[in-house]
């Protein structure tokens, strides 16, 4: 009976050792957020212009003031600009799945975003991705961040 008794023993053990080896660590938590690609340019302001420039934002979040100032002195004839607020236009934020602010989107006349900035970006990054997609080829070779290869450090 002894012998039974550890036997059984032996076996629990084996068992919990083995559930214990074979656990996996959880799937870590997703913090991706959701840039659209392809908006319907009747939802925004001057959906005739050529380019959009639309500013995701929240009136809680300091970042955003800052992309708005940044994408709003773009506006011109050819790129309509527009701030779409969390706390007055949620209805877009659901729509195109905005979940999180700032997100910034370029986008041609027929809606496809053609560039998409989350959270801050640089006042020469964002006229950089604008000009470039206005006039493919207008930004030099190895521009990046505002800052030429070439250039001496």
């Amino acid at each position: 009976m002894s012998s039974a008794l550890l036997v059984i023993g032996g076996v629990a053990v084996a068992l919990l050792v083995a559930m214990v080896l074979g656990r996996k660590p959880g799937a870590p938590a997703s913090n991706t957020h959701h840039v659209p690609n392809l908006l319907d340019r009747h939802d925004f302001v001057r959906p005739e212009a050529p380019w959009l420039v639309a500013v995701f934002t929240s009136s809680t979040c300091d970042t955003c003031a800052g992309v708005w100032e940044r994408a709003e002195l773009l506006t011109s004839d050819q790129v309509a600009t527009q701030r779409i607020d969390f706390q007055t236009d949620k209805a877009l934020h659901e729509r195109y799945n905005i979940d999180g602010v700032p997100t910034l989107v370029v986008a041609d006349a027929d809606g496809a975003v053609k560039r998409g900035f989350l959270g801050p970006v640089t006042a020469t990054d964002l006229w950089a991705a604008v000009a470039d997609e206005r006039e493919p080829g207008s930004v030099p070779p190895g521009c990046h961040a505002g800052e030429l290869d070439d250039q001496p450090s």
